[in-house]
């Protein structure tokens, strides 16, 4: 087949970092792929991209310009002449639809997140009908698939999006004397619970005495301003917001410990990736995170939204750092098992073949 995948942007930490493990999966299966973006953003996802040899398609504009996006998309895909178009996330799978339907081209959607606005709700639910088939990136998303939007089981499947590599750098075990160092990827966006950190580190100031540590959240986005904010006028001096980090495997061994206190996620790649580097974890129960963790195995599940909650489980993980690189390699053991190679390409491979029956009938 001739694929064309849609995305809505290239932007770092978002759905367009697994192309290159899901579009290699095609391409080995004998299927063309080029890839179209209906914005770039900060363009951080384009480099990995562009070093497996695929071809990027990347459109001038907004998010507002729905109409502009449209005729952009339909343009590129009568050019292009695909057989199947896969889309990803709310916009580019909404555009994709009205393209597909359009042009007489079947869809099939991903979809990614366990937690989306009534809005986009209603929408998805609107033109479910003009998607072959939907996948879920994970558990809890073909659960919500399934429930929120009322897609029929003989239309939906299940791509896990990570793929694991058991080659990364692995975290050094924190040794005595050494500063308790806490990493967390993500976008300074609402959804990733990052002032709800600021709460909770502003109560551990009053939990007594705790080993030094610091925590570190590598990345960039809106909620910058008002996370500094919090910082200077909580005095979380713990706390460092170094911006965006290219080099996560580097990042990640050079931590202890891992927290994302997210209030919406799907799988959360980031996560999965700092299990996969030998660190244990504290999370909030959203996505396919309170799955992935063993309770007290890998590491700890909080509520989301909940700074009290977390503080306890941060002060439990702090006070004994010497147990931490037990917690780690059992995370890293999990990830590893549940997200293997193997797994990933057997899953694509099966929803490939299930979708080109179906083309090709």
């Amino acid at each position: 087949m001739r694929i064309a995948y849609v995305i809505n942007s290239l932007e770092g930490g978002g759905a367009a970092f697994p192309v290159p493990d899901i579009t290699r999966v095609m391409r080995q299966e004998g299927h063309e792929v080029e890839l179209f973006a209906l914005l770039r953003r900060d363009g951080r996802a384009l480099p990995p991209i562009e070093r497996t040899g695929l071809t990027v398609h990347v459109r001038d504009g907004n998010e507002k310009d729905n109409v502009a996006a449209l005729r952009w998309l339909d343009r590129q895909v009568g050019a292009y002449r695909p057989d199947l178009l896969w889309t990803s996330l709310t916009r580019a799978t909404a555009m994709g639809k009205l393209v597909g339907l359009k042009r007489r081209i079947p869809v099939v959607s991903w979809q990614h997140n366990a937690g989306l606005s009534k809005a986009n709700i209603r929408l998805l639910r609107l033109l479910r009908g003009l998607t072959r088939l939907w996948v879920a990136d994970s558990g809890c998303v073909l659960d919500f698939t399934r429930r929120r939007l009322g897609i029929p089981e003989d239309r939906v499947a299940s791509w896990p999006i990570f793929r694991s590599n058991p080659d990364v750098p692995v975290a050094r075990p924190w040794q005595p004397g050494d500063i308790v160092r806490v990493g967390s990827l993500g976008r300074l966006h609402r959804d990733k619970g990052y002032d709800i950190l600021c709460a909770a580190l502003t109560i551990l100031k009053s939990h007594g005495a705790l080993p030094p540590f610091e925590i570190t959240v590598s990345g960039e986005g809106a909620t910058r301003p008002y996370l500094e904010s919090l910082i200077r006028d909580n005095h979380l001096t713990t706390l460092r917001l170094p911006g965006f980090n290219e080099r996560v495997p580097e990042f990640l061994a050079g931590q202890h410990l891992y927290v994302q206190p997210s209030r919406r996620e799907g799988l959360c790649i980031a996560m999965h990736e700092a299990m996969q580097a030998g660190l244990g974890v504290v999370a909030s129960s959203v996505g396919e995170m309170p799955y992935t963790i063993e309770e007290g195995v890998c590491g700890h599940v909080v509520p989301p939204e909940d700074p009290m909650v977390l503080a306890e489980a941060l002060a439990t993980a702090l006070h004994r750092p010497e147990r931490l690189s037990e917690l780690g390699q059992a995370a890293r053991a999990r990830v590893l098992t549940r997200f293997s190679p193997a797994r990933f390409d057997a899953a694509g491979q099966t929803i490939l073949q299930r979708i080109g029956h179906q083309v090709a009938a």
